[in-house]
């Protein structure tokens, strides 16, 4: 850890390097105190999308956990729960170097020199990147994080206070916007081009993403945290154009980071219960979501912890929408917004009130991917939702409008869904529930929680 804080005390720029192919911040490194705001959004926001959300690390894990994706590789492989601490080391620089030191410096810049809307973004993204850190690893280092030399082995947060922080930045975030500064972003903005609207409604989403995280959690009430999300929502996003998402241009240096995952190069394919899932029923959107097998023409997903290697040409991957060279990364939509709303609803009031979100969701989805009102009304009146199914239904609906998101991993851990078994040729008994610290932490900080291992359960994840 010692290691690590020395770096963030370089300043903003250090993290930037891997974004060069992208922006040109044309800024003298020895002189980083005249960097302006506009010059370090954007590539902390590209660095959140190209390699927090959309990585080769804990991104495409997760998957894997989900089962979404596979790797076709001989077991033993991280498809089959085999991970080192080492293999989490750059997850960790990417959010905690790239990512959190820069928006701390951000919001420090932006609020001196009176620049709200930048302080409110900073802020809002600060939660979002803790979000999925404490996530991802539980406990993890804030309060004591960006104090410079004054502590180079900051003590870990409990997830719980965590929590809470993330709140309170969502919360000053919104109140920075409402300040109506006149000095807005523009295409330093990539998200949202400056239309702080968007913004506001993307962190009253994102509250309400949190408080269902923690509908099971110690000491909360499914019915309170259900109740908090709903008046959350009552501000946030309202459509498709609403979404959080990254463009990319699909030039050489340019492309989504998942058509570079799936590139003919890599190892992974889609799986065979993502895909089979879809199959089974009938879902028209099938064909908008994944390519065929370029070698047979079928859609065809392959098995995790398999001992053989197949013809990647004999495996599905997903289509152009999702990891098209030029594709958007979607980091957070309004479908998932809905679909928040449909689960909250089903807690305080009942699936049948809970229905009209649930079926505004799985509209919302199908319209963004060009499948017809009467396909999708046929595949509605295939999947009504009743008391025995309700949770399962939204949940499985949800884990599509969010495809390739670390958002399933976490809904899967709250709700049990989608029903998963565990892969054959597993390297530990069951589906892990966490990832590891990494070794960049345990060689040179030093924490208890350190030593939790890939089936143990972060605070709200409740048995």
């Amino acid at each position: 850890m010692k290691k690590l804080y020395i770096i963030l005390l370089t300043g903003s720029l250090i993290g930037f390097t891997g974004c060069k192919k992208y922006v040109d911040v044309n800024q003298d490194p020895n002189n980083p105190t005249n960097v302006q705001e506009s010059l370090i959004l954007a590539p902390i926001e590209l660095q959140l999308s190209s390699n927090v959300f959309g990585g080769s690390g804990a991104a495409c894990i997760a998957q894997e956990y989900l089962q979404v994706m596979a790797l076709n590789q001989v077991a033993p492989n991280s498809g089959t729960y085999l991970m080192y601490n080492s293999d989490m080391d750059g997850d960790w620089t990417s959010i905690y170097v790239k990512c959190l030191n820069s928006l701390v410096n951000l919001n420090k810049m932006a609020t001196a020199d009176g620049k709200t809307n930048y302080a409110g973004i900073a802020k809002i993204l600060t939660a979002y990147s803790l979000g999925t850190a404490t996530d991802l690893w539980g406990d993890i280092p804030y309060s004591q994080a960006f104090n410079g030399v004054a502590n180079l082995t900051p003590k870990y947060d409990s997830q719980q206070s965590i929590y809470t922080q993330m709140q309170s930045l969502l919360d000053a975030g919104i109140a920075d916007i409402k300040k109506n500064s006149t000095v807005t972003p523009g295409g330093d903005d990539y998200l949202y081009n400056g239309d702080m609207s968007k913004w506001l409604k993307l962190a009253y989403t994102l509250k309400a993403r949190y408080y269902m995280h923690l509908s099971k959690a110690p000491g909360t009430s499914a019915a309170a945290q259900a109740q908090l999300a709903l008046t959350a929502l009552q501000s946030g996003m309202a459509s498709n154009d609403d979404d959080m998402k990254m463009p990319y241009t699909g030039a050489a240096g340019g492309e989504n980071p998942w058509q570079q995952n799936f590139l003919s190069t890599s190892t992974y394919v889609l799986g065979d219960t993502f895909v089979n899932a879809l199959i089974a029923r009938n879902d028209p959107r099938l064909t908008k979501m994944v390519a065929p097998a370029t070698q047979t023409g079928l859609y065809t997903g392959r098995q995790n912890g398999l001992t053989n290697i197949g013809s990647l040409a004999a495996y599905s991957i997903p289509a152009d929408f999702y990891a098209g060279a030029g594709a958007y990364d979607y980091m957070v939509n309004y479908s998932e917004a809905l679909f928040i709303k449909a689960e909250a609803t089903l807690v305080t009031s009942g699936y049948t009130a809970a229905a009209p979100f649930y079926i505004a969701g799985v509209q919302s989805h199908m319209t963004k991917l060009g499948v017809s009102s009467a396909d999708a009304a046929t595949y509605l009146a295939s999947r009504t939702l009743t008391s025995a199914n309700a949770t399962q239904l939204i949940m499985e609906e949800k884990q599509l409008a969010d495809f390739l998101s670390l958002e399933n991993f976490n809904d899967w851990r709250r709700t049990g869904y989608p029903v998963l078994k565990t892969v054959i040729n597993p390297s530990v008994a069951s589906i892990p529930r966490r990832i590891l610290y990494p070794q960049v932490e345990i060689t040179s900080n030093v924490q208890p929680q350190q030593t939790a291992k890939l089936t143990d359960r972060v605070w709200w994840d409740v048995k």
